[in-house]
């Protein structure tokens, strides 16, 4: 049976929510992972308990800014600039390093773009050699075109970003834009820890994030050994193209690479109709690059 656990992350004056998944038996590898924007650790159903099962073990954490991290409501998505966060990922990180079984990131949305600025920024290099393999679920490299902002609109909030960094605004990504499941549309617009907020600064942190991705401005680093980068062609809040374009540009350098298009599904892969292949995608990958497959398990129920 699979060990669920919670916990608190101290770092620089904030107590950050963790969760834990352990395998009952022998861990074969571990995952790191980073929700994305508007949510939690909590979300993301069976695909955590099913790793598990597989002898990975996951450990998650509230970003800074959203779901059981927040204490008050001024802490809503207040996420920092682009080194906060990067400095709150690598602690979290390193809780794991060094590790005697191989040690996997993956980030979601948000969080793959973050994912990706750490693993393409050299004052994080020593952790960047420790890990094995990076897994990006619909990464934020891009809007889709359905949530593309004018320039005018990015430009006047970067602008006021430095006047007003912590002035909130309010940014709902309409659930039927996420995951095709009837079932797990209700539940967003039921879960109370998605406050839909982002912070000034940190909205504008995310879009420079984004738009150094995307230009080509930041370069990954020659130490990621293996990359796994998924995303659906139907997505509407991120964009494929920019994904693949990423990966396109970026594919020669990487030892072990692989994107796959999961045609017609929504953003959140780990929620949608057919998430059982996504599910077994990921443990296949990590545990053929920590030397077994492992045993399969049974896929359960997401809520």
């Amino acid at each position: 049976m699979v060990q669920a656990t919670e916990g608190t992350f101290s770092i620089d004056g904030a107590s950050l929510f963790t969760k834990t998944w352990l395998p009952d038996g022998p861990i074969k590898a571990k995952m790191i992972m980073f929700h994305g924007f508007n949510d939690h650790v909590d979300r993301y159903y069976g695909f955590f308990p099913y790793l598990a099962e597989r002898g990975i073990a996951v450990y998650g954490i509230d970003q800074r800014g959203w779901g059981r991290s927040v204490k008050t409501d001024s802490d809503k998505g207040k996420s920092g600039p682009t080194a906060r966060v990067l400095a709150d990922m690598a602690a979290f990180i390193r809780t794991q390093l060094p590790s005697d079984v191989p040690v996997f990131v993956l980030g979601h949305s948000m969080g793959g773009g973050q994912v990706l600025t750490l693993a393409s920024t050299p004052e994080y290099e020593d952790l960047i050699k420790q890990i094995r393999g990076w897994v990006l679920e619909s990464p934020f490299v891009g809007f889709a075109p359905e949530l593309q902002p004018s320039w005018l609109v990015v430009a006047s909030g970067r602008l006021a970003s430095h006047v007003l960094p912590h002035f909130k605004l309010h940014r709902p990504i309409p659930p039927e834009d996420v995951t095709r499941d009837p079932e797990v549309q209700a539940s967003i617009r039921a879960d109370g820890l998605m406050h839909e907020h982002g912070t000034l600064a940190g909205l504008a942190a995310m879009l420079d994030r984004t738009d150094g991705l995307s230009s080509g401005k930041f370069i990954l680093s020659s130490n990621v050994k293996s990359l796994f980068m998924v995303h659906g062609t139907a997505d509407k809040a991120t964009s494929f193209d920019k994904s693949k374009e990423w990966f396109v540009r970026n594919e020669a350098k990487i030892p072990d690479a692989r994107f796959k298009a999961f045609d017609g599904f929504a953003h959140q892969l780990h929620a949608d109709p057919g998430k059982e292949e996504f599910y077994e995608d990921v443990a296949n990958w990590i545990l053929e690059r920590s030397g077994t497959k492992g045993p399969k398990s049974t896929i359960e129920a997401h809520l």
